[in-house]
């Protein structure tokens, strides 16, 4: 049986024999070593054993992108405790709310925002880590601790929190298994290697930028050009020097709005991948056209790390999120019974393998329900198979609109809404309706220089869509709102409209 490898394991491998190698390329030319880097790692280790973070305990992390925090991640890795990152957008009073679920140790936040949580947190331990690497978790010179703790593939490493659109926030548990499983899958498929430099543009407290981009990275010995955030100035500099850029779809649509954007600016990059939303197909060819190479979209979520990827060699179709993970079985069952559908039919998206996390924190009953019988996870993810068994996602089974008692996927409109002239993209969502239960209702970005007139863009889908389908109002916005992955927020967009068919009194 082959010893387990934990992601810090596989990082001080290299470390190890190629000390001298650079991890972080940082803006303004700084590196940092792979040396250096687990130097980082086990000073922070030793000051989170002196603020008394035993194994199995929780470190929650709430600040700006650094090497430090890939290291403070680590750390906790490497004494067996559980990391539990934050979006750095979230309020004190949302915060409150992971630390009495999660019940964490240690919280390092920003500078800034250390005596509002030593006020309001009694007991916990509070560190401070800025984005230049300064805070009190790095003040004291403590000696590096080198003992790694072993854990098991089930040890839980890291709790990562759902965003609680539908209800409280849940946290998913995942394993050092299910990292190290799916890091491995990619390191595989994508044909990452020790030569590849990666553009780091993403946040560190997802699975997109920390269990995918940095693990990936760190683990395979290639380096980073680690921005604190995208800048499309910045990435254009750096594409002729690197290999590899991940993003969500927001990244590839401001590349291409940029004239210097071109195929000889790209001549050197061999990956492009985009997730955490789905890329409009009109991007999907512009890329193409401009560049000579195809984005490469995959598909994945907080519970179960990436499922499914177009293929490196073959062909990336737009719209399609490819095949599933080596090790990953996928299966596109009906909601109600969990019977498999045919092929080319709609379903829920249910997956099993050693990416799939342990569990709901402290949520049996929860974390019972999403499971099938025979180990199958719901995620509630709407799609079907292609011809070709390439898997196509259609939105999420709570976006689903039901309108007079009938299925209206919204996929379906707005592929159809966003190839009009006059419209950039579209969110299709559903509203209360006293007739229908739910009225189809289309939420239109206009393109440049264009007024999108209601009464023609309905028109367009009049011989293409069936009546039950087809918008009952369009409403014209600026931009839709989105999270800090790119994700568009259509429980935003159901309240903002929630009134519009409501019978005057």
């Amino acid at each position: 049986m082959t010893a387990f490898t934990s992601i810090l394991d596989r990082i001080l491998q290299h470390a190890d024999q190629h000390p001298e190698s650079v991890a972080f390329d940082l803006p303004g030319g700084e590196t940092r070593s792979y040396r250096d880097f687990i130097g980082t790692v086990r000073r922070i280790a030793a000051r989170l054993v002196a603020d008394g973070v035993a194994a199995g305990d929780r470190v929650a992390m709430q600040v700006g992108k650094s090497p430090e925090a890939i290291a403070l991640y680590l750390a906790t890795q490497q004494i067996g405790a559980v990391f539990l990152p934050l979006n750095t957008a979230y309020t004190g009073a949302e915060v409150d709310y992971f630390l009495n679920d999660a019940a964490p140790t240690v919280l390092v936040c920003a500078p800034e925002r250390a005596d509002d949580y030593r006020s309001s947190t009694a007991g916990l331990v509070v560190e401070t880590l800025g984005v230049d690497g300064d805070g009190s978790l790095v003040a004291d010179a403590l000696p590096e601790l080198a003992d790694v703790r072993a854990v098991a593939p089930d040890d839980p490493a890291a709790i990562l929190y759902t965003s609680g659109t539908t209800g409280r926030s849940k946290g998913a548990v995942l394993t050092h298994g299910n990292l190290s499983s799916n890091c491995d899958a990619l390191r595989e498929l994508w044909r990452y290697s020790p030569t590849d430099r990666l553009i780091h543009a993403l946040p560190i407290f997802h699975v997109h930028g920390l269990f995918v981009a940095a693990n990936l990275s760190l683990t395979t010995g290639a380096r980073m050009h680690f921005l604190p955030r995208f800048d499309v100035d910045a990435v254009l500099d750096l594409l002729p020097d690197s290999t590899v850029l991940m993003g969500v779809p927001t990244f590839y649509t401001r590349l291409l709005a940029d004239d210097r954007f071109d195929r000889d600016r790209t001549a050197g990059m061999r990956l492009f991948v985009s997730g955490s939303a789905p890329l409009l197909a009109s991007d999907h060819r512009a890329f193409s056209e401009r560049t000579g190479q195809a984005i490469l979209e995959r598909y994945g979520m907080t519970e179960t790390g990436m499922n499914t990827s177009n293929p490196y060699d073959g062909p990336r179709k737009p719209g399609t999120v490819g095949f599933p993970l080596p090790g990953v079985e996928l299966r596109i069952a009906d909601s109600a019974t969990g019977e498999t559908v045919p092929d080319g039919d709609t379903g829920i998206i249910e997956v099993r393998g050693p990416n799939v996390f342990a569990g709901y924190w402290q949520m049996p009953e929860k974390t019972a329900s999403e499971f099938r019988p025979d180990g199958f996870f719901i995620t509630g993810d709407v799609a079907r198979l292609d011809d070709d068994g390439y898997v196509c996602i259609v939105g999420r089974e709570k976006d689903m609109v039901i309108s007079g008692g009938l299925n209206v996927y919204p996929i379906e409109i707005e592929e159809l809404l966003d190839a009009h002239p006059t419209v950039l993209e579209t969110a299709v969502i559903g509203v209360p309706h006293p007739d229908l239960g739910e009225a189809v209702v289309a939420v239109v970005v206009p393109a440049a220089g264009q007024t999108p007139d209601e009464a023609k863009l309905l028109d367009s889908l009049r011989d293409r869509l069936a009546r039950f389908k087809q918008p009952r109002a369009v409403r014209t916005v600026d931009a839709l709102p989105r999270n800090v992955m790119g994700k568009v927020q259509k429980a935003q967009l159901r309240a903002q409209f929630a009134e519009l068919f409501r019978p005057a009194d």
